[in-house]
């Protein structure tokens, strides 16, 4: 089964509305989609995310990274997956996030040829249904939050991460407390995630007004590459302390293993790929550090199901999955994951388990 075809197309969903970060403000998915085809007219999909803070890789480059690669991955077999990504990676360094699309299409087709999930391909599926984060972070104040946060809970949901580290410490913590008081102790997952936003002082600063609320772990307060801060916060931290930004391999999670921090969140554009994924989560078991699976802010239905395979597969998911297709106004798949009472459900069919709408990845497409 040769490698026909490699594409890179570009997209543009907006989302239902923006979301504010530490350091950007996301409008919109801007997405690179890798359409791979075989010799014998079999197509897998897969998809990144551009996130020039968290993995430094931007759209264009994204879409450049998999043209500069496709002829000279094309005629290669695309059962072997290990080759592929291997010529990949001695033709072109780093571009995690683009190689991590193309890794991708690679499972979806493979499953395909298959007939088989893409997370059989991926060692087994020990589960068929994972919770859901949430995200609470409105961006209008604390009684928003606590509005939405109960929105969600009623409608099923059992984990929610509130976004801080946009504004002043302090501040986050009592938004923080409300949304927690007002969700209460029913055996509920409540994260926060600063994304990079604040200093350890600040960080630790949020932490003294927060011990007391049970939170189950407290993400990526400091910028990624501060490993010692990140060391300074866990210290002072009763609430475990998770990396994100910070992690892009496993010699990665080792080293903040190290440093006390007590679980991480990983993404195929950060690791490279579904297989990464897979070996860093398998690590972190060893290592007895928490998981969380999460797709970048935002990706369509495409690494949705992704990423539920992954949540199929992997050893143990403590810290939930957070999927963000549902915050687009559009998605491009033709049916979208099944999510029901803050869960969602594994996809059945062969590979990734999804049908891509090709018109609307053509009307959602532009130049890059």
């Amino acid at each position: 089964m040769k490698i026909k075809r490699i594409e890179a197309i570009a997209v543009n969903v907006s989302m239902v509305k923006p979301v504010k970060m530490s350091f950007e403000e996301v409008r919109a998915a801007n997405n690179v989609l890798v359409r791979l085809e075989t010799a014998d007219g079999i197509v897998g999909w897969g998809e990144a995310g551009s996130a020039p803070v968290m993995t430094g890789e931007t759209l264009e480059g994204m879409v450049a990274a998999v043209r500069h690669l496709a002829p000279r991955l094309e005629g290669m077999e695309a059962d072997d997956i290990a080759a592929v990504m291997e010529r990949a990676d001695r033709h072109l360094y780093g571009n995690r996030a683009a190689k991590s699309a193309i890794e991708m299409a690679l499972h979806d087709a493979l499953g395909r040829a298959t007939g088989k999930p893409a997370c059989e391909l991926l060692g087994g599926q020990r589960r068929d249904r994972v919770a859901l984060l949430r995200l609470i972070g409105t961006g209008q104040g604390a009684g928003a939050d606590v509005e939405e946060a109960l929105k969600r809970r009623a409608e099923g949901y059992v984990a929610f991460k509130v976004k801080v580290g946009v504004g002043d410490p302090l501040a986050d913590a009592e938004r923080t407390r409300k949304v927690c008081e007002a969700l209460g102790d029913g055996g509920l997952l409540v994260c926060a995630d600063a994304n990079q936003g604040w200093t350890a002082e600040q960080a630790i600063g949020y932490l003294r007004g927060v011990e007391d609320t049970g939170l189950a772990f407290f993400e990526q307060p400091v910028p990624g590459d501060d490993l010692e801060g990140m060391a300074k916060v866990a210290r002072a931290s009763r609430i475990p302390i998770g990396a994100d930004e910070g992690l892009h391999s496993l010699d990665d999670l080792k080293r903040h293993h190290e440093a006390g921090v007590r679980g991480g969140s990983l993404k195929t554009i950060k690791l490279g790929g579904m297989k990464p994924v897979i070996e860093a989560a398998k690590l972190c078991e060893r290592l007895g550090m928490k998981v969380n699976l999460a797709c970048k802010m935002a990706e369509t239905g495409i690494a949705a199901a992704a990423m539920l395979h992954l949540a199929a597969a992997i050893p143990v998911i403590d810290w939930g999955v957070s999927l963000t297709n549902t915050y687009l106004t559009d998605d491009l798949v033709k049916k979208p994951v099944t999510i029901r009472d803050g869960h969602a459900f594994v996809p059945a069919d062969p590979g990734i388990g999804v049908e891509v709408d090709e018109a609307k990845v053509r009307r959602y497409a532009r130049e890059a």
